[in-house]
């Protein structure tokens, strides 16, 4: 709030025309907005406090603040008369109040800040103190001058000078409270640069009206005094984050010998960088020895004296090693091992300074992440209210509710980071303190990502223009202090992760401490239920947390199998932090309860979990110390054992589960009496029973589906339905024992007893699963699974009593199927989570499936009941209840998709894995196993089982795959990849058993396929409880109110179908009893309909409910609506009628678009994903994205009209709509394909659709980011920048962001570049900042561009390497480099709005320089994951700069100029040559194998070739010029031979990058072996030609050999890669293909004449054009619109090359062997060369067709619509002139009755109007002409045809039109302005008439005269013309006007008449004269301009002459 108020005040500084209201709106939100929540807070802590009066001081304070934000805010109203000083006043009393409140709150500071804001007061008085100076000065100066202008300038600048001074003063007062808060510094920054500026206007302003130099010099004393205490005030307040205590005086020293030993690792290679590093090191290590010494001295304790003095000495020892290594590298730079021995002694120099000075390191950074943590806390604060205001006013309903979710996630976390930061500060050297600061912050930074980016999403369709803004600024302070938070964090948790376990265990303690307090406190009865708190909810929690520890406990054995020493203490901390739920949730309970021995039971059982648990980590520690351990996994285990049944225990203890637990232990009881059955003796009949069975079937069977019902009440409906269901299950088994007493037959006995236990087995199963459910309700499938349970009872209770009951035929199986199916129908009554893994679609087909079976089973019913076949009736019966279980299940699953697919529910986030689906999965192995081992299982039974498996693991497998590549975490990659092996291995034993089950059915088999289940049961599990883990787990979505209503078609269908059927088995058994009666039959006909006409409108109401379609048909709307209003926009900017709108400024419309079309952008991939395979997914996508196309629209007519340039505005508004008709084209696609995956045949039109629509979105953003760098909009920038950061660090990979497949090698390939380029990019904007500050914008862009790509390329080296610790590197690196861009871009905006200002200058330098740091920390990373590849990278580009400096050299050679400096011979260089050529071939030898090597040998391998290429360049240089410019083509031969070896290298090198560590078989060993025969094989030819050079008889058959081996292997590389290297046009395709037409001319030449210097100069030739043209063949092929040109170019390209080179091997056979035929044959080959080049032409034509936006410059009617548009600017900018201008100052009198002078100016700028849109009307009309074929759209150059001529005229009209207009605009400029004559202003008017009837004859000549474009033509000249008249007259009546006035001034003077008379006489003769020239003057103009055109009666241009 304080920072507002500064803003506020610093705003309404200006006049009130010039005041962002939108601005000071969000100042004023962000007050308003935080007010409510300080009051809340406020009252909130009055009440806590616990002295009497201290509560009330608070309140009182509170108020006074209240009361002064409400005066401000009242005399700052827009309108009020209050006077400044008023509103400055206001802004003080804040400032005071604030700190009246902190020291109410007990914040006190301690003396070093008191003093600090202090100091910061007494700068703010010292600059007002110097400015009254100044602003006396600028008076003095002001009464010198002479002239009143000058004086009231200055003393006008005096006046701001002190009215910005006293804002400053007042902005101090206000945020000195608070100025550790960043955005308090800011506003006080942004006062005191207002006041330099003001400083700067008195110094400009008094030297322009001054010319006293001791005035002046007075002057500028007092302004630099200003501006040094405006310096004094900005370096304190840059302090206020970086403020020093005085015992930290050493830490500078730390901190420079982290920096410095980063950069030294990072200079491995370049031995003086290393050295000169290690001199720093030196002197910092001098200096903290120094410091740590004096400390020791200060020290009275003799143990940290002694302690102290060792560290010292420790350190001293290594400086001494480090100095000896650096003396050893700098004598042999070139050795490697000196160099490894210096990074050796660096590396234990910093491990001596993390030992001597781990306190200091440790505080620093600790202190650092304190303030961190302490911003980012408020910050998360004010964004929350932000968003909360934004809320309020964002029109799109999915991104308001992602980002009210997102801030309440937050809201969430802030007390846990707030408390953390509490116990630090209090305890600030405790471990535990530390790290539970670290983890609260880093469990933080993920949240606030989230509403960032939701935040971010929401900004577009935020209407409320403050609240936008407010949101927009809190975004941008809240990212800047995650990126802060991120960094600390990072930095604190390296320096702290031996900790983790021991703090862990400190913790657990303390909560096995809290349980005893709990117990104490429960016996005592003084324990208190929290506000909140239920039983309900407590033991939901309870259930919940349970399993959470479960999966820690499971990452943590993971962590510690692995030995991951980082990951055990993160798994180790999560566990704790689940376990103080637990413990929070068991107190809750036992404060929610009044049962005694279930506080006692439930606190006991916590108890027993957390010593449990403290022993599970005291193993895992010891399995850290000692990793080899084979013992370690097994102890774990059994101690993880432990924890999960005092776990289980714990749970049990709950009241609801108790209740449950004693209905299982009831049913377990009586099962077991089942083992030796007692049949009780009844005197009832058989009959009586057997009703009494029935009935307790009927209860049973209803308690079982009560339990499904009450799941979804509440846990203790649950519970109560649990045991009400063991009562009725007493009685079932009492009445089925009762019943098989009565039936003395035993086998019938055996088989009720059967059924009795298979009815007690899933009995217990389904108790089991309300147990679980009623512990954890929301866990994953936990209800379904309940579901399968009651179904599987069901099933039981249905077999049993078709043993046990005699009926009528048909009747048991009409019941069972009525049981059966009534089961089902609870589904329908909220189908809010999935049933299955089947999609929409998928569901859709199961419906029609069932539907026929059901169809089928329905006519079989009748038809068999009919016949008295009463076992088909009975199958029919089966048949019948199974197609309506299934049709209810995807009826189910079907309302379930279509409800989380409405818009209006909340759409679910994916996680890493789907854990309901691992649940679904585990549920149905089991249950597959457990049919496998059944005795009952029949053959057929097991093989379907053994089918259910082997889908399931499958499934499980792929999921695990998928889930390792998702993660980020290192340990679960490695856990997901062994899981899927091991259920894949148990897996297949398993099928080994069941195949020899099935062939052979014995019992032993069955035994064995039980042994075999088990393992697979173990792994299934294991993986389970492993992926239930938080940190994999996905949102689930939650389904509307709104969304209930759309399912209800398919929930109602499907009931209607249940009851039909219901009524259809009941008629069924009176048609089995009485199969004759026809009312029965007409019943069930009846009833069949109904069931018929269900599922008809179930099949009609699933296909009208398909997910999204409803949505794509209101988007295509949206988007035609949108279209409409571009169009008029469009046609508004033609006709000039675009009015500016006055909402925003141009910026905030810039930046909104960019905002809305880079949030569309983000969502194209996952609509594409939607629209194939995710129907659930499309609505929200499709709705969420067309909600953007409303504000980028409104913003681009926006930005459109308040764009100057027309052609800019139309470029603009063409953009935006190319973009919307695209994505209208992708809906309709999208639509078309619905997320059906089985619609294959729609997805290459959405792919098509999709990438197009990227492609104009690309364009769009690239347009407008540009257009808005360029204004020093750099929002935008940081925005993108921000999310890559938060990418970076997001625990699961987003696949679609990173390139797969790639290896590290690749990755880190493309990171160098990038960082590389980064740096470069820094560099040129300091450059810039002082030369071009208009460039920085496009630099700006460019840097985001690359940093992006970096980013993205670090998360796949991250999880490409195998070393976490470089992956963590690489990570972090990259984050810092990302901070420091987004500083340099933020300082690369301010200094664009202000590039005076110096202080930006200085702060752009620094930060410019950090980047350049940064990266090469990220180098550094890179290097240490890899050191040779890294080497082979550096030596790749080393290599590439030697091929450059041979081109240039080949150059110098090639015009003759490279000369021999020196006096050797070629001959004294052959041997130089010869001998360091041999060198390269054994460095080669070494580079190879160097690819299997480890990294150290790479790298050295890589620098030695490296050195030795280089050598070798040089010496073959010094040879080609020892043998003379005299022979250029011998020199160009020598230089190209020693330019292919490198360029070979280059390849071998780039080759054995890709190969290092690879395997023998893998495909990059075969490319290295063929890279390096190439090089040996340029080397040979290098020392052939080095051989024979000097021997003109063989030197040019060398050169031709060297040529063709040359071509051969470009060719080669051409086809290897498909890679565009250099981008190229096809007009550069054209100018490439015409060298090889000389070159083939040349080479026919030289075979005739056989002349070796013939031969060597075709041989350069050649060679030449060969290699150009294939290095931009790819590159001009890529820009082709077909796939079919660009092969079509590509092929022509490459047979161009075989051809000639196929001409240059003829060459070389008849130089060798000459012979007439051979030259004949030369000739057949040269017309091959010819075609080839011939088609290569062609196709690069035909990538100029196929190229929409090609245009050929030379085009006339290119040309003539150049023209046109030129002219129309060219108006334009005068009309704009014109409108500038004023009428003169009238010296004499006034008229008051007219003002000509206006008249003329408002005429012209109508003239000037109409031109302009004369001008458009005439380019529309030249298009469409083209359009129609009038006109050709390409010409030739053969000659000027009558379109050309056309043109030409068109072109000259247009011309005129313009030069005719600015030359009105001129002649009115000069007659208002008094310099012209009002004959002028007429003449100009009737030229730009003239020229407009020249214009609309050319137009005419050959067009349709009734065409709009025509129509619009003629009005547009018929305006020019009116125009013009109204001119005329204008001007005609200020002459007569002007005429009147002088002829009576010579009434008045009558003495003076003759003279007058005379002289009127003589000025007549003279203007005649002056007409006459004039004439002929404009006739020789009129007949120059045309006699250069071809004479032709015909040509339309003649009628101009």
């Amino acid at each position: 709030m304080n920072a507002a108020t500064a803003q506020l005040v610093t705003l309404t500084s200006g006049d009130q025309d010039d005041v962002d209201y939108t601005a000071v709106g969000a100042a004023v939100n962000q007050i308003s907005s935080n007010v409510g929540d300080f009051s809340r807070d406020v009252k909130m802590l009055a009440t806590l406090q616990e002295e009497d009066n201290s509560g009330q001081r608070l309140l009182d304070a509170a108020r006074g603040l209240i009361g002064a934000f409400s005066d401000l805010l009242r005399i700052a109203e827009p309108g009020t008369t209050e006077p400044r000083q008023n509103l400055l006043a206001a802004a003080g009393r804040i400032g005071e109040a604030s700190q009246e409140v902190i020291t109410e709150l007990g914040e006190t500071v301690d003396d070093l800040d008191r003093i600090y804001q202090e100091t910061l007061l007494a700068l703010a008085k010292a600059v007002a103190n110097a400015t009254a100076s100044l602003v006396l000065k600028a008076k003095s100066v002001a009464s010198t001058s002479e002239e009143p202008v000058h004086q009231d300038r200055v003393i006008s600048s005096a006046t701001q000078c002190a009215l910005a001074t006293s804002q400053l003063v007042a902005c101090t007062k206000v945020v000195a409270p608070t100025i550790g808060h960043p955005a308090c510094q800011e506003q006080l920054i942004e006062a005191a640069k207002l006041v330099a500026k003001s400083v700067e206007v008195i110094v400009e302003s008094s030297q322009t009206g001054c010319r006293d130099d001791y005035l002046l010099q007075d002057l500028g004393s007092a302004a630099t005094a200003v501006t040094k205490a405006l310096n004094d005030l900005l370096l304190h307040v840059k302090k206020a984050a970086h403020q020093t205590h005085a015992s930290e005086q050493h830490e500078d020293a730390v901190d420079t010998i982290i920096n410095v030993t980063d950069r030294l690792f990072s200079s491995v290679g370049d031995a003086h960088e290393m050295v000169k590093q290690a001199k720093q090191l030196a002197l910092a290590t001098s200096t903290l020895v120094s410091a740590i010494r004096s400390q020791a001295e200060e020290h009275t304790d003799s143990e940290a004296q002694r302690r102290l003095l060792a560290a010292a000495k420790q350190l001293a020892d290594a400086t001494a090693k480090l100095v000896e290594a650096a003396k050893g590298c700098a004598s042999s730079p070139n050795d490697s091992n000196q160099q490894q021995m210096l990074r050796t002694a660096a590396e234990e120099l910093r491990s001596a300074t993390n030992t001597a000075a781990s306190n200091a390191l440790k505080r620093r950074l600790m202190t650092r992440l304190e303030s961190a943590a302490t911003q980012a806390a408020a910050s998360a604060t004010q964004l929350i209210n932000a968003s909360n205001q934004a809320y309020k006013t964002n029109c799109n309903p999915s991104s308001n509710q992602q980002m009210s979710t997102a801030a309440t996630g937050l809201d969430q976390q802030i007390p846990t980071l707030v408390q953390a930061l509490r116990a630090y500060q209090r305890h600030p050297d405790s471990a535990t303190a530390q790290l539970a600061l670290i983890n609260a912050c880093q469990d933080f930074i993920q949240p606030a990502s989230r509403l960032i980016a939701s935040s971010n999403a929401a900004a577009p369709t935020v209407s409320d223009q403050s609240a936008a803004l407010n949101l927009h600024n809190a975004v941008k302070n809240m990212s800047n202090a995650i990126a802060e938070l991120r960094s600390a964090a990072s930095r604190a948790q390296e320096a702290s992760t031996s900790l983790e376990i021991d703090s862990a265990l400190d913790q657990l303690r303390d909560l096995d401490q809290d349980l005893t307090d709990i117990k104490q406190a429960a016996v005592t009865d003084s324990l208190t239920r929290l506000p909140g708190e239920t039983a309900e909810l407590c033991s939901s929690q309870l259930g919940t947390t349970s399993k959470t520890v479960g999966s820690s406990m499971a990452q943590l054995l993971t962590a510690a199998a692995q030995g991951n020493e980082d990951y055990v203490g993160i798994a180790a901390r999560d566990t704790v932090n689940a376990l103080k739920v637990l413990v929070s949730s068991v107190r809750g309970v036992a404060a929610t309860t009044d049962d005694k021995r279930v506080q006692q039971a439930i606190i006991d059982n916590a108890r027993d979990v957390i010593s449990q648990s403290i022993y599970l980590l005291e193993e895992a520690k010891y399995a850290m110390n000692d990793p080899g351990n084979p013992d370690n996994q097994q102890r774990l285990s059994q101690v993880a054992k432990s924890v999960s049944n005092a776990l289980n225990n714990c749970v049990s203890s709950l009241p609801g589960q108790r209740d449950i637990d004693n209905a299982i232990r009831l049913i377990a009881q009586i099962s077991q009496s089942l083992a030796n059955p007692r049949f009780p003796q009844t005197d009832r009949s058989y009959q009586e029973v057997q009703n009494d069975m029935s009935n307790a079937t009927a209860n049973l069977n209803q308690a079982a589906s009560d339990i499904v019902t009450s799941s979804r009440v509440t846990t203790q409906h649950l519970s109560e339905s649990s045991t009400r269901y063991s009562q009725h299950y007493e009685d079932f088994v009492h009445t089925g024992l009762t019943l098989a007493g009565i039936s003395k037959d035993a086998e019938t006995q055996n088989q009720i007893v059967g059924g009795l236990k298979s009815v007690s087995m899933v009995s217990s199963k389904l108790l089991l699963a309300s147990k679980s459910v009623s512990a954890d309700p929301n866990a994953p499938n936990s209800r379904n699974l309940l579901a399968q349970a009651a179904r599987a009872v069901t099933e039981s209770i249905n077999h049993l009593f078709s043993i046990c009951t005699q009926s009528a035929p048909g009747q048991k199986e009409c019941d069972n199927a009525l049981r059966q199916i009534q089961m089902m129908a609870s589904m329908l009554d909220n189908p809010n989570e999935p049933v299955n893994d089947l999609s929409y679609f998928d569901s859709l087909q199961a419906v029609m499936e069932k539907s026929k079976d059901l169809g089928d089973a329905m006519t079989g019913i009748s038809n068999h009941a009919k016949k008295g076949d009463i076992d088909e009736f009975c199958n029919s019966v089966r048949n019948f209840a199974n197609s309506v279980c299934g049709l209810t299940e995807a009826s189910v699953q079907s309302a379930y998709l279509v409800g989380i697919s409405d818009p209006a529910s909340e759409p679910g986030r994916p996680g890493v894995v789907d854990q309901t689906q691992f649940s679904r999965a585990n549920q149905a192995i089991q249950m597959a196993c457990q049919n496998l081992t059944n005795p009952a299982s029949s053959q057929q039974q097991v093989l379907s089982a053994a089918t259910v498996v082997a889908k399931h693991t499958s499934s499980l497998c792929n999921s695990c795959r998928l889930a390792s590549s998702k993660t980020a975490n290192p340990v679960a990659k490695r856990h997901f990849v062994q899981s899927a092996k091991d259920v894949a291995n148990s897996t297949a034993n398993l099928v080994k058993a069941i195949k020899a089950l099935d062939s052979d059915f014995t019992e032993e088999n069955r035994q064995k396929c039980a042994e075999a289940a088990k393992p697979l049961i173990n792994a299934v599990d294991e993986l389970t409880t492993f992926a239930s883990s938080p940190e994999f787990a996905s949102k689930p979505a939650k389904i509307s109110a709104q969304a209930r209503l759309a399912q209800e078609p398919i929930t109602q269908s499907g009931k209607a179908m249940i009851e039909g059927a219901c009524n259809m088995l009941q008629v069924a058994k009176q048609l089995a009893a009485n199969p004759k009666d026809p009312s029965t039959y007409q019943l069930y006909s009846h009833h069949s309909k109904s069931v018929s006409e269900s599922i008809k409108r179930l099949v009609a109401n699933i296909k009208d409910s398909a997910p999204g379609q409803q949505e794509c048909d209101n988007a295509i709307e949206h988007l035609n609506l949108i279209i409409r209003d571009l169009d008029q926009a469009s046609l508004a900017a033609v006709s000039q009628n675009l009015k500016p709108r006055d909402e925003k400024s141009l910026k905030a419309y810039q930046e909104q678009m960019i905002n809305s079309a880079r949030e569309i952008l983000d969502r194209i991939d996952l609509i594409r994903q939607a629209a194939k395979e995710e129907p659930q997914n499309l609505g929200h996508l499709i709705s969420t994205v067309s909600s953007y196309f409303e504000p980028l629209a409104r913003s681009a007519i926006g930005s459109a009209s308040r764009t100057v340039n027309s052609k800019q505005q139309m470029n603009i508004l063409d953009l935006t709509k190319t973009v919307t008709e695209s994505a209208l084209q992708f809906t309709y696609a999208c639509k078309e394909g619905g997320g059906n995956p089985k619609a294959s045949h729609t997805h290459g039109p959405i792919d098509n659709a999709a990438d197009d629509m990227k492609d104009v979105l690309q364009d769009l953003l690239q347009t407008m980011e540009e257009a808005a760098s360029q204004a020093g909009v750099v929002n935008s920038m940081i925005d993108t920048i921000t999310k890559s950061i938060a990418r970076t660090d997001e625990r699961q990979i987003d696949r679609m962001t990173i390139i797969e497949n790639l290896s590290f090698v690749d990755h880190q390939t493309n990171m160098v570049r990038l960082a590389k380029q980064i740096a470069r990019t820094a560099q040129d904007m300091i450059s810039k900042s002082t030369t071009n500050v208009g460039q920085l914008g496009v630099l700006a862009n460019q840097l985001t561009r690359d940093y992006a790509a970096l980013a993205n390329a670090s998360i796949g080296a991250a999880s490409a390497t195998s070393n976490i610790e470089i992956g963590n590197r690489i990570r972090t690196t990259v984050q810092d480099l990302g901070k420091s861009c987004i500083e340099l871009i933020q300082d690369a905006g301010n200094l664009q709005g202000n590039p005076t200002d110096q202080y930006t200058l200085e702060d752009l330098n620094d930060h410019a320089k950090s980047v350049q740091e940064k990266v090469s920390y990220v180098l550094a990373a890179l290097q240490a994951g890899a050191r040779g590849t890294q080497a082979c990278i550096n030596a790749a580009s080393t290599v590439s700069g030697i091929i450059g400096d041979l081109d240039t050299t080949i150059m110098f050679a090639s015009a003759g100029t490279l000369n021999d400096e020196g006096s050797d011979s070629f001959a004294d260089q052959r041997e130089n040559i010869l001998k360091t050529a041999k060198a390269l071939v054994e460095d080669t030898k070494t580079l190879v194998a160097g690819a299997a090597s480890n990294q150290e040998q790479l790298a050295v391998a890589a620098q030695c070739a490296v050195k030795t290429i280089t050598r070798l360049a040089d010496v073959v240089k010094l040879g080609a010029a020892s043998i003379g410019s005299d022979q250029p083509e011998a020199q160009v031969l020598l230089i190209n031979a020693v330019k292919d070896v490198a360029s070979a290298l280059s390849e071998l090198i780039c080759a054995t990058k890709n190969a290092s560590g690879k395997s023998v078989s893998d495909p990059t060993m075969l490319t290295l072996k063929d890279s390096a025969k190439v090089m040996v094989t340029n080397v040979t030819s290098l020392l052939k030609t080095v051989k024979t050079v000097e021997d003109e008889a063989v030197r040019g058959t060398r050169a031709l050999e060297s040529t063709i081996e040359a071509i051969g292997q470009e060719i080669k590389a051409f086809d290897s890669s498909d890679d565009v290297v250099k981008k190229a046009s096809a007009e550069d395709l054209i100018r490439y293909a015409k060298p090889i037409t000389t070159a083939t001319a040349k080479a026919v030449a030289a075979g005739n004449s056989c002349r070796q210097e013939d031969v060597i100069s075709t041989a350069n030739m050649g060679r030449k054009a060969i290699f150009d043209l294939l290095s931009v063949v790819k590159g001009a092929a890529a820009t082709a619109e077909t796939s079919e040109i660009r092969l079509r170019a590509l092929n022509a390209g490459r047979t161009a090359a075989m051809t000639y080179k196929e001409l240059l091997e003829h060459v070389h056979q008849v130089v060798l062997r000459p012979s007439p035929e051979g030259k004949q044959y030369l000739a057949v080959i040269s017309r091959k060369v010819a075609n080839a080049v011939t088609e290569l032409v062609q196709s690069a034509e035909a990538i100029k067709v196929g190229g929409t936006d090609w245009i050929d410059p030379d085009d006339p009617t290119v040309i003539a619509e150049n023209e046109l548009l030129t002219a129309a600017s060219s108006i334009e900018a005068a009309a704009k002139k014109l409108a500038l201008l004023k009428p003169r100052q009238q010296t004499k009198r006034a008229d008051e009755n007219l003002d000509f002078e206006e008249q003329i100016l408002e005429a012209a700028k109508s003239i000037a109007a109409a031109t302009a849109a004369l001008v458009k009307s005439a380019s529309a009309a030249q298009r469409e002409l083209v359009a129609q074929g009038k006109v050709g759209s390409t010409f030739t150059q053969h000659s000027v045809d009558d379109d050309g001529q056309w043109s030409q005229g068109l072109i000259s009209a247009a011309r005129m039109v313009a030069a005719a207009t600015h030359s009105l605009c001129e002649a009115a400029n000069a007659m208002v302005q008094g310099h012209a004559s009002e004959e002028r202003l007429i003449a100009s008017a009737k030229e730009v008439a003239g020229s407009t009837a020249h214009l609309l004859m050319a137009c005419k000549v050959k067009a349709d005269p009734g065409s709009k474009a025509m129509m619009r033509l003629q009005s547009a000249g018929n305006a020019v013309k009116r125009a013009t008249e109204a001119l005329v007259r204008a001007a005609q009546q200020t002459k007569e006007h002007n005429d009147d006035e002088s002829s009576l001034t010579v009434n008045k003077r009558m003495v003076e008449g003759i003279a007058e008379e005379i002289q009127a006489q003589e000025e007549i003769l003279r203007k005649e004269v002056e007409l006459t020239n004039a004439r002929k003057r404009l006739m020789r103009i009129r007949q120059d301009r045309y006699k250069d055109k071809p004479q032709d009666d015909n040509s339309p241009s003649s009628s101009f002459s």
